[in-house]
């Protein structure tokens, strides 16, 4: 029981910790410190402890956080390992911390080789499938990971799962190609973009409009996802409250976005409600990440 209740904790300090990481990323690329330790890695301008710029400060923090967050996951991958029997205990902790290497080395060689926004981009997409895979984990130690008596589920839902988890990564990317080009005053206003409901799409312009027709049609997606699960189980199901929380969240990540823009004249304002953003994205990601997993335990129904 005493090593149950330890393994948690790590497991509940990785889901933390890969959180933290993703907001504090997001920080990094809006406030554009990603620069912030000039060309140098692990070191900061040639230090250990280098000056308190704003920029040296928020990009040396987020390494920092990093780092103590990998060594969070070295104990807890051994804990899993060693003591728990559950085959998608290991499953989750690995992915956790091959996404969070891969998404380290990105970071490294982003610092060294300058890369395309194509490339950065990918950055936070690395950073949201490892918190994924972290909440994942967390959620086997909670009444909310026992699969035990799952119910069915049909391929035609199955499908919609899925295929709204895929759809919701690339908005995601989609958005982070927006922050990593500086293209988010595109648009000026919302919900309408420069006071057109169709404008010019060219440029910064067209980036922008492309992410929030792709943010309108996630909204579709998971209020077909939520009103399916509502017809196929019950209300106290899994999927139910899976679909449901994924709809509030996707809700408040669509204001959230206007919040985000009509923020973008105040400096702090607009980093603020940035990570603001990026943290509820985080959110309705581990969500459908989780009906994912439901849709692998509950019986197939043809």
């Amino acid at each position: 029981m005493m090593k149950q209740k330890v393994i948690q904790r790590f497991a509940n300090l990785s889901a933390i910790g890969m959180f933290l990481i993703l907001a504090m990323g997001a920080l990094v690329t809006k406030a554009d410190a990603g620069r912030g330790c000039g060309d140098e890695w692990p070191l900061c301008h040639g230090k250990f402890v280098p000056a308190h710029t704003i920029s040296s400060f928020i990009e040396y923090s987020h390494r920092l956080v990093v780092g103590v967050v990998t060594l969070i996951l070295i104990a807890t991958f051994y804990l899993v390992f060693r003591y728990v029997k559950r085959a998608d205990a290991k499953w989750f902790i690995t992915g956790t911390i091959v996404m969070t290497l891969i998404q380290a080395v990105m970071g490294a060689m982003a610092v060294i080789w300058p890369q395309s926004s194509v490339v950065l981009a990918l950055h936070f997409g690395l950073s949201l499938l490892a918190f994924a895979f972290s909440l994942l984990l967390a959620l086997i130690f909670t009444p909310y990971g026992d699969y035990d008596g799952a119910g069915v589920v049909r391929g035609g839902f199955k499908a919609l799962v899925w295929i709204t988890a895929v759809y919701t990564y690339i908005v995601v990317y989609l958005g982070a190609f927006v922050r990593h080009t500086s293209s988010s005053g595109g648009c000026s206003g919302w919900p309408l973009c420069n006071g057109e409901v169709i404008p010019e799409l060219s440029g910064a312009t067209g980036i922008v409009f492309m992410h929030r027709i792709a943010a309108l049609l996630l909204f579709f997606c998971i209020l077909t996802l939520y009103i399916q699960a509502k017809k196929r189980y019950d209300a106290t199901d899994k999927m139910v409250l899976g679909s449901k929380w994924a709809l509030i969240f996707v809700l408040l990540q669509i204001i959230s976005g206007a919040v985000v823009t009509w923020s973008m004249t105040n400096e702090t304002a607009y980093l603020f409600t940035g990570m603001i953003h990026a943290m509820i994205i985080a959110c309705l990601f581990g969500f459908l990440s989780y009906l994912c997993v439901l849709t692998l335990y509950y019986r197939k129904q043809t």
